[in-house]
C-alpha cells in the first residue's frame, strides 16, 4: 500500500526537506498530467495545470490531514486547478462537445477486440475514451484505470456519487458507440 511510504515523504517535507517532494511528484505525475489532460484537452495545457497543481498541493501540504489517500488528495487539487484554468480559457472560446445518442452494446464487438492485439486494443479504448466529453473521460479514466472508488472520484471532482454513477453509465455506452465506429 502507497499511504504509509507516502506519508513518511510528507512528514520530510513538512520538516523542511523539500526534495523529498520529489518522490511524491515521481509517483503521481502520470495520473495528475491524465487528469489535466481529460480537463484541458491537450498536452501543453495539461502539462501546465499538472505542475500547477503540484506546485499548490506542496504549498498546501500542510493542510493535508490523512483522512484521504495522498493521491485522492493531489488529484482533487490537479483536477480543480485544470478547471479553473479550462473556465478562464472559455472566457475567449467556446468548446463544441459531440454527444451521441446511440448507445450499443459492447459485447456485440468484444469478438472483434478479441482478435486484435493488445496494444491495438489499448490505442481503440484510448482514442475512444478520448472522445468522451471531457467530465466523462475524466470519470472512465478514473474508476477504470487508476482504479478509484465511486467515494474518492466524489471527492476529488466535486460530484455527487450518484451523479457519477449516471455519467459513468452514459459513458460506457458511448465508449460502446465509440468502439463500434473504430472497429
Amino acid at each position: 500500500m502507497k499511504q504509509p511510504e507516502d506519508q513518511v515523504y510528507i512528514d520530510k517535507v513538512r520538516n523542511g526537506d523539500s526534495a523529498s517532494y520529489a518522490f511524491l511528484v515521481d509517483r503521481y505525475k502520470h495520473m495528475a498530467y491524465t487528469i489535466a489532460l481529460r480537463v484541458m484537452g491537450n498536452a501543453e495545457d495539461a502539462e501546465d495545470a499538472a505542475q500547477d497543481g503540484f506546485v499548490k498541493a506542496y504549498q498546501q501540504i500542510h493542510q493535508f490531514e490523512g483522512k484521504s489517500k495522498f493521491s485522492t488528495w493531489l488529484y482533487t487539487i490537479v483536477y480543480r486547478v485544470a478547471i479553473t484554468r479550462l473556465e478562464q480559457q472559455r472566457v475567449t472560446t467556446v468548446p463544441i462537445h459531440e454527444e451521441m445518442t446511440d448507445a450499443y452494446t459492447l459485447q456485440d464487438y468484444t469478438s472483434q477486440l478479441e482478435h486484435l492485439q493488445v496494444s491495438q486494443q489499448q490505442n481503440y479504448i484510448k482514442e475512444a475514451i478520448g472522445r468522451l466529453p471531457t467530465t466523462e473521460g475524466l470519470l472512465i479514466t478514473l474508476y477504470y484505470l487508476d482504479e478509484k472508488s465511486i467515494r474518492e472520484i466524489e471527492v476529488i471532482t466535486g460530484l455527487s456519487a450518484s451523479n457519477i454513477k449516471v455519467k459513468l453509465f452514459r459513458a460506457r455506452k458511448v465508449l460502446e458507440d465509440q468502439l463500434r465506429f473504430l472497429l
